[in-house]
C-alpha cells in the first residue's frame, strides 16, 4: 500500500496517509477538521524487492549462468585454508577389518 501526502488549504498542515491504491482521497484536515485537504503529487519511491530473487541476474542467458557457475566452482578448489587438514582415511564399504580391531581375536 503506498503513502500520500497530504496538505491542508487552511491552515497548512501537512502530513502523510497510508492508504490503499483504491481508497478515496481524504478530505477533512485533522488539525483544523476543515474540508480543505489536498491530496499532494510525490515523486514516489523506487520499489525494493528483498529475498531470493527478483534481482537482475535471474533473468541472465544460460551462457552467463553457466560461466558465472563455473567461476564460483573454480573458487571452491579447497585452496582458501579452511579444510580439516587432519582427515582419517577412510575404509571402504566392503572391507572386512576394522581399524579398531586387534588381531589377537
Amino acid at each position: 500500500m503506498p503513502t500520500y501526502g497530504y496538505q491542508c488549504e487552511a491552515c497548512d498542515h501537512q502530513f502523510d496517509e497510508f492508504q490503499k491504491m483504491s481508497d478515496e482521497p481524504l478530505t477533512k484536515c485533522p488539525k483544523c477538521k476543515k474540508k480543505k485537504l489536498r491530496r499532494l503529487i510525490g515523486g514516489g519511491a523506487a520499489l525494493l524487492f528483498k529475498g531470493s530473487g527478483f534481482y537482475i541476474t535471474d533473468y541472465r542467458s544460460e551462457s552467463y549462468k553457466s560461466a558465472a557457475k563455473a567461476d564460483t566452482e573454480a573458487g571452491k578448489g579447497g585452496t582458501t585454508g579452511t579444510g580439516n587438514s587432519e582427515s582419517k582415511p577412510k575404509s571402504s564399504p566392503n572391507s572386512s577389518k576394522s581399524p579398531t580391531k586387534s588381531s589377537d581375536d
